[in-house]
Order: structure tokens, then sequence, then C-alpha cells
């Protein structure tokens, strides 16, 4: 209005005095009445001519008084527009310019005031929850014990007090843009609400780092940062922007270009500090050889821009914040890139291992925990591996022997090239595991070795996201390999014992074939438990299970040639000292089996050595 007064009074000089029709004289009656009416109440509130009101809210003191002023300085805008059509030189349009400053610098000071004394209902948290809470006010209303109904009134009482709030400054902008005024109005919103959401990246701890800064921090300091990272965007996205844009959404809803121009200015530079953040993160890991575990916390930054991704778009949607999305979109390439580069180092590190560590008593090896802890973890990020690994070239299947997994050559889906990549790297650990266990001299330790080693990485795939991956059959193969090992380890370590004992049982023999038969038995069987008591199966299951095996085998089989022959013994007045274990005896010692305990180091030697068959 400003701008076109002014423009209808350089004009003024070179147009003739109007004459004005009968109807027109009844609407300059009419305008003067409105020009009145609105002097009233806009003097009253004169910042110039109280010091009551100069330190007062209107809104505050007289909440419908101030809707009267709106409304009063709207038809008074009217009336303006009137005057000038008709005479831009008359005193009226004077006057009425004259109360619309007056009336500009009151609402000036009330968007101010409201602004910044009503940030507990202007937060972005209440913001961002307000379109929410209407709905679950209904559900409130259908529970009927008292301490629902008070949590239910309290958060009606949050909506309301920001909807009411909220309403004011919408109606106040809605004045001052309408009347020419916009540059005054988003110059106080742009003020205080981009230093309110600076407070709050402040807050949550994100600050500028820079590629230089980064390269010089140790991987915990930025583990930190990551985590208190990770917690940012779920605030940021969740409350922080989605609340401003909330705000700004409805207080300027009635003109696109100034929500536009606010929201950019308040929010650009906080977001794409945030967004920042991972690409520099990423950089990181490409310069310096980065720990194993920093692949997990690049996957929690994927993760959580991924998944934010769709609120990503709908609060920077416009043009003036693309930036914001093309800064979240470069972190996303940064940090896909960078996955795919640790996974690469992850295998290379399983085919270099040259450790030649033998575990004590044939246990699961370093190698195969560590490996397997990765996998398994890995595994949990399934779905973004999808993506960041889409267009990555997967490994050879013809690598892949199809008795360890049954792989589709016409699969070539995403996720059946994720199955291959997990199933490869698994390949890539036993087989390195396989060669390992040539460094054990006693063959039954070999596979006992290959037993435990299998059996942990079976039970890892079972117990995490793996064994959806691989599916059922790859487990029940391995089960069964399991079970080839574990019986050539019992046929190798207590085989010997067993053929001590006599094939045909009802054969008959004499006290002397008895007495060897009996010595025999015992020298074996201590040599056999001396060696394999030295062993461990950590898994409780397993150990039980070859235990009883063993037992199953072995007890029966003496107890019955210890009741038959030992009489023999005794009726030829033998030394019965060569009967050094009852089928009792031998049932406690099989029970102590795998203590680790036993005569150790008698089946360890440095240079490796193989009696499997590959």
């Amino acid at each position: 209005m400003r701008n076109l007064c002014c423009v209808a009074k350089t004009s003024s000089h070179h147009q003739p005095p109007l004459t004005l029709t009968p109807r027109q004289s009844l609407e300059s009656a009419a305008a003067y009445g409105i020009i009145e009416s609105a002097a009233d109440i806009i003097e009253r509130w004169n910042t110039e001519t109280s010091t009551y009101v100069k330190v007062t809210s209107m809104f505050y003191e007289n909440k419908q008084e101030a809707m009267v002023f709106i409304h009063r300085v709207k038809d008074l805008q009217k009336t303006m527009e009137l005057l000038v059509s008709e005479d831009p030189n008359s005193e009226r349009l004077v006057r009425a310019q004259r109360l619309m400053e007056i009336a500009m610098k009151r609402l000036q000071k009330e968007f101010y005031q409201i602004l910044s004394m009503n940030r507990a209902y202007l937060d972005p948290e209440s913001v961002s929850t307000r379109s929410s809470l209407t709905s679950e006010r209904s559900s409130y209303s259908d529970f009927n014990d008292e301490d629902s109904h008070t949590g239910g009134d309290s958060i009606v009482e949050v909506e309301e007090a920001s909807s009411k709030v909220m309403t004011e400054l919408r109606s106040i902008a809605e004045c001052m843009i309408g009347s020419g005024y916009a540059k005054e109005c988003i110059s106080i919103y742009k003020s205080i609400r981009k230093s309110i959401i600076d407070e709050g990246v402040y807050r949550l701890e994100v600050e500028k780092i820079t590629a230089v800064k980064a390269k010089r921090m140790s991987w915990e300091e930025i583990e930190l940062k990551i985590r208190s990272w990770l917690e940012a965007v779920k605030v940021s996205m969740e409350t922080l922007f989605k609340g401003e844009k909330i705000l700004c959404d409805h207080v300027f809803e009635s003109s696109d270009s100034i929500r536009e121009s606010c929201f950019g200015e308040i929010s650009r530079e906080g977001a794409i500090l945030l967004f920042t953040f991972p690409e520099i993160v990423a950089f990181r890991t490409s310069k310096k050889n980065p720990p194993p575990e920093i692949i997990f916390r690049l996957l929690d930054m994927y993760t959580s821009v991924a998944g934010n991704w769709r609120a990503i778009e709908a609060i920077f949607s416009f043009e003036s914040t693309s930036v914001v999305r093309s800064q979240a979109l470069k972190s996303l390439v940064s940090l896909s890139e960078s996955i795919r580069s640790l996974l690469l180092d992850f295998e290379s590190r399983i085919h270099k291992d040259s450790s030649k560590v033998v575990v004590h008593g044939g246990g699961v090896h370093p190698l195969t925990l560590s490996v397997m802890s990765h996998i398994s973890l890995l595994a949990d990020y399934s779905n973004v591996l999808v993506d960041i690994l889409a267009g990555s070239p997967p490994p050879d299947r013809s690598l892949i022997p199809e008795s360890y997994l049954n792989v589709s050559d016409s699969d070539d889906s995403p996720s059946s090239e994720l199955v291959i990549r997990f199933a490869w790297l698994i390949l890539v650990l036993l087989c390195k595991i396989d060669r390992k266990a040539n460094y054990y001299k006693d063959c039954s330790v070999q596979y006992l070795f290959l037993t435990n080693n299998l059996r942990h990485v079976v039970s890892r795939v079972r117990s995490s996201n793996l064994k959806q991956l691989l599916s059922d059959d790859w487990v029940k193969r391995h089960v069964t390999t399991i079970k080839q090992f574990s019986d050539s380890y019992k046929t190798l370590a207590w085989g010997p014992v067993l053929a001590t004992l006599p094939e045909n049982r009802a054969v008959e023999m004499s006290a002397e074939e008895v007495k060897d038969r009996f010595e025999k038995f015992s020298e074996g069987f201590e040599r056999a438990y001396g060696k394999q008591g030295a062993c461990v199966v950590p898994d409780l299951e397993l150990k039980e299970e070859i235990k009883l095996s063993i037992a199953r085998k072995l007890v029966p089989v003496y107890r019955e040639f210890y009741n038959t022959r030992r009489f023999v013994i005794l009726a030829g007045a033998g030394d019965v000292t060569v009967v050094r274990f009852t089928p009792e005896d031998i049932e406690n010692h099989l029970s102590n089996l795998f203590s680790g305990e036993g005569i150790s180091g008698s089946s360890f030697v440095s240079s490796p050595s193989s009696c499997r068959s590959r």
C-alpha cells in the first residue's frame, strides 16, 4: 500500500480533480467512518503516546480487542485503496497513511513479543507434534480412568496453547503482508526463528568439522562424534526442522514465496552443517587405515540419512533448500563408496591372515570369532547393503561349490547377489580355517578343530540375520558337515581304544588273551584320554553330544567284556591289577572330557601337516 500511495502522489500533479458521482460520495462518507473507527483503536495502542501501551502486549491484555485491531487495519487498507482511486491527494488518505504507520509499528511490536515470549509453545517439538495431537485427543476420550483423562487434558492444553499462538502470529503476518509491510514482518520472524534453530543445532552438538580437522582426530573421537550426530539427525528431522517447517507454513500460509524465503534462510545453514558431516567422515576413512568396526558407524549414518530421505524431501522441498537435498545425497554417495571399500579390505584381511597361532585343544580360532562377529553384524544392515552394493560386481559364482551354496545362475537380483557376497566371505574364512587345521599334529585334533570352528560359524548364522539370507538349506548342509567332522574325530581319537576289545564277543579266550586285552584297553584308554582331555569343545551342547556319542559306543562294549571276562583272570589267580578301570570309571572319565586339563602340548607342532582328505 505504501508503494501504491507513493505512485499515486507522484502522478497527482498531472491529473485534473475528480468529480464524484452520488455513489462515490456515499462510499467516501463510509470511508470516513472506517478511518475514524480505525483511528479510535489504533491511537489507543499507539506506542508513542502511552508508556503503559509501550510496555504491554495487546494480544496478552485483551485478545478480543487485538482481533478487532486486526480487522480495523484490514478495513483501513481497503479504504486507502478506494481513496487512492478517488483522490490521491486527499487529507483522508494522508490521515489513513499515518494511522497505518502507527498500526504497523504496533503490530511489529506484537509480532516480536509473541515470537520471543512464547518460545515454550513455539519450540519445534511442540509444533511438530501439534498436528498429531488433534487425532490423539479423540483416543484419550475413550479412556475412563482418571490418570488417562488427566494426561489427555495436559496434551490438549499444550495443543490449544500452541494453536492459539500460531493463529495470532498468522493473523498479524497476513495483516502486515496485506498492508505492504511484508519486509518488516519477515525480518522479525527470521531474526528470532533462525536464532532458535541455530541454538537447537548447537545444543545437538552439531559443529563444523573440516577434512583437515577430521584427519587429526582419533578414531575414538570420530566414533563419539558419529554417535552424537546420529542422535542429532533423529531430533532434527523429527522435531527441529519439521517443527520449523510447520510453523513457517502456518504463519505465512498466505504467501508461498515468503514461506520459501523464510524457511530457507532459517534452516539452510544448520541443515547443510548437519548433512556435511557424513561426507567428511567418509573422506577420513579413505585417507587412513580405519579400524574394521568403523564400517558399522558408516552404515548407521547411511541408514539414518536413507531412512529420513522422505522427510528430507518433504521438509526441504523448496528450490531454495535444494542445496540441503543435494548435500544429503552427496553424503549417501560418499558413505556408499567408503563402505564398499571397507568390505573389500575386510575380505582382503581374511585372505592375507598368516598367523600361525595354534589354539589350545582344537578350540575356536580367533580369526573365526572376529570374522563371524563382523559378518553377523553386517547382516543386520542387509537392507541398506542391497542398495549400497547395487551395481558393484559380486564374487564369481563359479568359485562357489554347488555343495556349499545352491545358487541359481539366472538369479541376478540385488538380494541374491547380497547372499552370494555373505556366503563368499564365510567360504573364504572356512578355507583359511581348513589350512590352519594342519598345524595340529594329531589328525583327530584337526577334525575336532574343524568341528568346533564350523559349529561356531553355524551358531552365529542361526542366531543372526544370516540365517534369513543364507537359508535353512545352507544351515542343514553345514550341520551335516559338522557331523562328518565330529564322526571323523571320534573314529580317529577313540576308534583305536574300541579296537582293543574283541569284535566277536562270544569267542573263547584264554586267561593270557584276556589279560592282554585288558592291558591294551587300559593303555589305549589312558593314552587317548590323556590327549583328548587336553582338548576343548566350547559349545556346551556339542560337547555333551560328542561325550555321549563316545560313551554310547565305548562303555556298553567294555561293560560286556568286563562283566564276562574279568572272572577268567580272577579264576586263574591272575594279576587283577591289569583291570584298571571299571565301566563306571570309564563313564566318569568320559564325562570329564574336553575340560582342557589333560596332557597338553603333545598334539601340537609348529610345522603344518595334514592327514585329512581334501
